[in-house]
């Protein structure tokens, strides 16, 4: 099943953060507001609204922070969740791994897919994910999923790592699966680093420019030597680059459903990486609902979710004659609008990346277990 079939609400509990990770996409954005949860009332409409608009069942809780600095608050929205959906209700969260035992153990019992934000042996990680106190978050995560996985037993709990690749850690992805299988841990995603979202899009903007350096082409032949690597130690490691090789599409994520993803702010936004709706600028297509109080409902802007749907293999001229759109949908919609301004735009050096590892690995006929977080 294809990534842009993943369908789910999700919850941006908070913008508090007890990680300073130094290539945070929506650090300059939080830098400017004061510190937001977001609020019971519209969470519960959210899993009204959701339930009612969809079949689905499945709920995440995600950023702009850490979702679970806002614990009590994702406690009282999946048990709203579970009155609503009763046993079909299916849970997820995208989270960095620092917490404590407290919420381990709700975790424990409550959640069935686990993503930790780690990005490996802990001399990366705590370089490129230190914690806010300037202290090592390694030991915690190595910590937290040692017991998670160790008292997980018989539950429905999935817990994997969702990995960011930087210059620090690309001729590591060897290690990296020996150091996560060691940990218990089979599931891995591994996403390439891309430039953070700003005021304006990244193509306009000559610091950001100068300051991105990632060598697509050297992680297209690292990600195909990890993968063979991983399969041979029985551990899935699949990239953002792979996240549609299981399956067809002309779609390539949620966002082009759109899918809701509810903020702190009060706003409905269609993307992981527009995490508030007030003032979103070159990213203000994908904010397409927000909170009416007074009415006690989500207004929908009609237009910009069906501009988001006509984003498809067939109406965008690069793929017309690529030969792995079906098994692409034209990459990720948030980086391409970050960082041409354009939601018909091109990454050049990502589809060449794309195309590569598709040459090497092939596509699949066997259906990821676990999709993209």
């Amino acid at each position: 099943m294809p990534h842009v079939n993943k369908q789910m609400a999700s919850f941006f509990l908070t913008t508090r953060c007890n990680l300073r990770c130094t290539y945070c996409y929506n650090r300059e954005e939080r830098a400017q507001l004061e510190e937001q949860t977001l609020p019971l009332e519209i969470a519960k409409a959210g899993v009204d609204y959701y339930f009612s608009n969809s079949p689905s069942r499945h709920i995440r809780f995600y950023g702009p922070g850490e979702p679970t600095q806002a614990f009590s608050l994702m406690k009282d929205i999946v048990a709203y969740a579970k009155q609503v959906a009763g046993n079909s209700l299916t849970t997820e969260l995208q989270t960095n791994g620092c917490f404590g035992s407290d919420v381990r153990s709700w975790l424990l019992d409550n959640l069935n897919i686990i993503w930790i934000s780690f990005d490996g042996e802990p001399d990366i990680q705590n370089h490129n994910r230190p914690c806010a106190n300037g202290k090592p978050s390694a030991p915690i995560i190595e910590n937290n999923v040692k017991w998670l996985i160790e008292k997980k037993g018989t539950r429905n709990l999935m817990i994997g790592a969702r990995v960011t690749i930087t210059e620090n850690n690309i001729h590591r992805q060897r290690q990296i699966i020996d150091y996560f299988k060691e940990l218990g841990i089979r599931y891995i995603w591994c996403d390439p680093v891309f430039p953070t979202v700003g005021e304006i899009p990244v193509c306009d903007d000559l610091d950001k420019l100068n300051n991105y350096s990632f060598d697509m082409d050297l992680y297209a032949d690292t990600y195909i030597d990890a993968y063979n690597y991983a399969k041979h130690k029985d551990v899935f490691y699949g990239s953002f680059l792979t996240c549609n090789f299981d399956g067809v599409c002309n779609r390539h994520c949620r966002a082009c459903t759109p899918t809701p993803h509810f903020t702190t702010d009060g706003f409905i936004s269609a993307c992981d990486l527009v995490t508030f709706g007030n003032a979103p600028k070159h990213m203000e297509c994908f904010v397409y609902g927000k909170w009416n109080k007074e009415k006690q409902q989500f207004d929908i802007d009609e237009s910009k979710v069906e501009t988001l749907k006509a984003r498809t293999t067939e109406n965008m001229e690069h793929c017309a004659q690529c030969e792995v759109r079906e098994h692409c949908g034209g990459y990720c919609l948030g980086e391409v609008q970050n960082e041409t301004g354009k939601l018909t735009g091109q990454k050049p050096r990502t589809c060449k990346a794309i195309r590569k590892i598709a040459k090497s690995i092939g596509f699949t006929d066997m259906q990821y277990q676990y999709l993209h977080p």
